[in-house]
C-alpha cells in the first residue's frame, strides 16, 4: 500500500504537519509494510495552471516538465491520499490549491460530452487541516468547514472516498 501525504502547511512542524505525522504513524500501524511518499508542497517547484483544459484528454499537464509533474505519478501510484491544509479565508492554503489546478488532468478524465470523470475511484483520502478560529466558531463561521468542503469537492471529484477528516481548532495560542 503506498499512501502520498501532501503536506499543504509551510510550517514543516506546525500543526497541520504534526497531524499529518500523527494519522501516517496510525496508518502504517493499521497497515504494516505500507509506505507513506511526504511531499511538502511549499518545497515544489511548479508553474500556475494555464487553463488550456487539455489535461483533460491527455492525461497530464503539457507545461514544461516541473514538481506537479512529479506529483501527477504519485498520485496515479498511490492507494491512499492524504491531504493536510492550514485555514486562509474559509479555504485551502493558495500553493495546495495551485497544485490542485496542475493536477485536473491526472485526478478527473472527461467523456466525449465534456463531462469530468473521476480516475481514482477506489482509492481512500484523508483531509487535515487546522485553524485559529476557536471551536465551535471554527464551523459556525465556514472557517474549517470551508476549508474541508474546498478539499473534499476536489478529492470526490476526483472518485477519492474521504475516510477521515481531521480538524485543530483554536490554534492562535500552540
Amino acid at each position: 500500500m503506498k499512501i502520498l501525504v501532501l503536506n499543504g502547511s509551510p510550517r514543516k512542524n506546525g500543526n497541520v504537519s504534526n497531524l499529518l505525522k500523527k494519522e501516517s504513524d496510525r496508518l502504517l500501524k493499521k497497515n504494516p509494510g505500507a509506505e507513506i511518499i511526504w511531499e511538502n508542497v511549499s518545497d515544489l517547484n511548479f508553474s500556475f495552471c494555464h487553463g488550456c483544459m487539455a489535461c483533460r484528454s491527455k492525461g497530464s499537464c503539457l507545461l514544461p516538465e516541473d514538481d506537479a509533474h512529479k506529483i501527477e505519478n504519485e498520485i496515479k501510484e498511490c492507494d491512499m491520499l492524504m491531504v493536510g491544509t492550514p485555514v486562509y479565508w474559509a479555504n485551502m492554503n493558495g500553493k495546495l490549491k495551485s497544485l490542485f489546478d496542475r493536477l485536473v488532468g491526472v485526478l478527473m478524465g472527461e467523456s466525449k460530452h465534456g463531462i469530468p470523470l473521476p480516475l481514482h475511484k477506489g482509492k481512500k483520502a484523508v483531509i487535515v487541516t487546522s485553524c485559529t478560529t476557536p471551536f465551535p466558531f471554527n464551523y459556525f463561521c465556514g472557517q474549517s468547514s470551508g476549508a474541508v468542503r474546498a478539499v473534499r469537492e476536489v478529492l470526490k471529484s476526483s472518485g477519492f472516498k474521504v475516510i477521515r477528516k481531521i480538524n485543530l481548532s483554536n490554534t492562535k495560542k500552540r
